[in-house]
């Protein structure tokens, strides 16, 4: 039943492909993946393969990657994605020898793959688990292990119809989990292989801080080309809901400063944003092209991607975007900087959001009330500002050392 689903899955991106880029992106680019195997594997290096669905998983396995490369040359690194927008984005990833789509899960693509790939060993991130993979990866003595995992009980593993999906996670070696919540779940069901050691991305929020950009343009926005810094409030992968509550404590509040980095950067959202704002604004992309336009500017508006991660770095409070939408962006990319985070409603299912909230380093805002009285709180006490900020600092530097961990429990 599984792989006739994942047959009927290819079947309906294969028919809707010539109408939605994404599906097309994602069939073309599996269509590739024999011919890239044939092409760049080296037959007598041994490869560990490494598997995100998407950019997001991808972040959290680069730190893993990285060791791996620095600490065992002897192996080379094979590098899929299930997304395009994963692919489309690393697929130049200097740090992987081979970089590919993974075809879908179905019996004959899945034995091809590995035929052609041939790992000595796997590593699935976060939240990827198929079944035809994990059941050939095992049956061929492979060693695979997942990283960053988490588990919770509205799962389809752990509902009463879930044993057939349940037998995956008895296909792993290893399973490196983000929670003892995670552990506790998986031992009901005699899963003991299992250890706690959190989340690769605070390994990788740090790395990012350490080797962030100098952003001339984004800092003389920020301190109108002075010496003082006024308070700037980061709004990092906004959308619309965003943007409606955020926009309007700017346009009242003109103590301070705004850099609004949109989740998407198409013309009309774009003029979106331009069409909610009252004070004078400017595009990045402009701005590049001629300084003079950032001179008696309020608003910055980043419309380019790549340069979220080394904007917060200016900022003094950061807005995380899509908690009012399928759920919030990554929040300890601001966080790493010491800076209080703000974000929506919607963040349960981010265990890093929970904490952060629980250790007073950010807050979830329900409501444009809610968000102005937040803002105006942190903007008129300092010593508040201050005690956030570090408690958010505080956080990632505490959960470091997580891809380490991992490293001495695989088998290299």
């Amino acid at each position: 039943m599984y792989s006739i689903l994942i047959h009927f899955y290819a079947f309906i991106v294969a028919l809707i492909s010539p109408f939605h880029k994404k599906a097309r992106m994602m069939r073309l680019g599996q269509w590739k993946t024999n011919s890239i195997l044939r092409e760049k594997i080296d037959r007598k290096a041994k490869y560990i393969w490494f598997h995100a669905s998407s950019l997001g998983e991808f972040e959290q396995g680069r730190p893993l990657i990285e060791k791996i490369k620095a600490q065992h040359p002897e192996y080379k690194i094979l590098l899929t994605f299930f997304s395009p927008s994963g692919y489309e984005v690393r697929k130049n990833y200097n740090g992987a020898d081979v970089i590919c789509y993974l075809p879908f899960d179905t019996p004959y693509r899945v034995k091809k793959f590995l035929n052609l790939a041939n790992p000595a060993v796997a590593v699935f991130i976060k939240y990827e688990f198929w079944g035809n993979y994990l059941h050939e990866l095992k049956k061929r003595g492979i060693p695979v292990y997942i990283i960053s995992a988490i588990f919770r009980p509205d799962q389809l593993f752990f509902q009463w119809f879930g044993a057939p999906y349940r037998k995956m996670l008895y296909c792993f070696n290893h399973l490196f989990v983000q929670d003892e919540r995670s552990r506790e779940l998986l031992e009901k069901y005699g899963i003991k292989n299992v250890t706690v050691c959190g989340d690769t991305r605070f390994d990788r929020v740090l790395d990012v801080r350490n080797q962030a950009r100098e952003l001339p343009n984004v800092e003389r926005f920020v301190t109108n080309g002075g010496g003082e810094k006024q308070p700037t409030l980061i709004a990092g992968s906004s959308w619309p809901h965003d943007e409606d509550i955020l926009i309007p404590y700017f346009n009242e509040h003109t103590e301070i400063k705004l850099i609004i980095a949109p989740h998407e950067i198409h013309r009309e959202h774009l003029m979106y944003i331009e069409s909610l704002l009252k004070r004078p604004s400017v595009r990045l992309s402009d701005a590049m092209q001629d300084k003079s336009l950032m001179e008696g500017k309020d608003c910055l508006i980043i419309d380019s991607f790549g340069l979220l991660s080394s904007i917060y770095r200016y900022g003094t409070i950061a807005y995380i975007g899509g908690g009012f939408g399928a759920g919030i962006h990554n929040t300890l990319e601001a966080a790493v900087y010491g800076i209080p985070v703000l974000f929506g409603p919607r963040y349960q299912k981010f265990k890093e959001a929970r904490d952060l909230i629980q250790v007073g380093g950010g807050f979830s805002v329900s409501s444009k009330d809610e968000f102005d009285g937040k803002m105006n709180e942190l903007l008129a006490y300092h010593d508040v500002l201050d005690a956030v900020g570090n408690s958010a600092g505080q956080f990632v530097s505490g959960n470091a050392g997580v891809t380490d961990k991992i490293l001495k429990e695989l088998s290299l």
